[in-house]
Formats: structure tokens, sequence, C-alpha cells
């Protein structure tokens, strides 16, 4: 998975894989995502990410299947 977030234009970026995008699919007026010819998520857009997504702070944590995390 990548994040990009694009300061100037205030959108973030999220990509879960990098197969070819068939689809983008408006989820709401600041959300969109694409998706491969299964119907897989492929990525997803924020606009406004400060605003809508809180994206002023991410943090990553990866847990292990007894739900502890992973350092």
């Amino acid at each position: 998975m990548k994040i990009r977030y694009f300061s100037d234009s205030n959108t973030a970026f999220i990509e879960f894989s990098d197969k070819p995008v068939a689809e983008t699919r408006e989820i709401s007026e600041n959300l969109y995502i694409d998706t491969d010819e299964s119907g897989n998520i492929v990525s997803m857009t924020i606009e406004h990410a400060k605003e809508k997504a809180n994206m002023s702070e991410i943090s990553y944590l990866q847990m292990n299947s007894s739900n502890t995390a992973v350092a």
C-alpha cells in the first residue's frame, strides 16, 4: 500500500494494488474509488483530505493474529 498526500491540492491518494483501473466510482463529493475488472479496489482518492479524512496526522500500526501491535 502506498499513501501519497499532495499538499498543493489537499488531496490524498491511497494505492492498494498496481492492477489496471477498470472503473472509477464516486462514493461522495470528495471520495472516489478505483476498481479493477473484477471489482476489487485498486485505489482511493480523497479530496479536501485534511478536513474530510484528518490527514494532518498519519500513523501505521501492523497487527498480528492475536491483535497485538508489531513493532
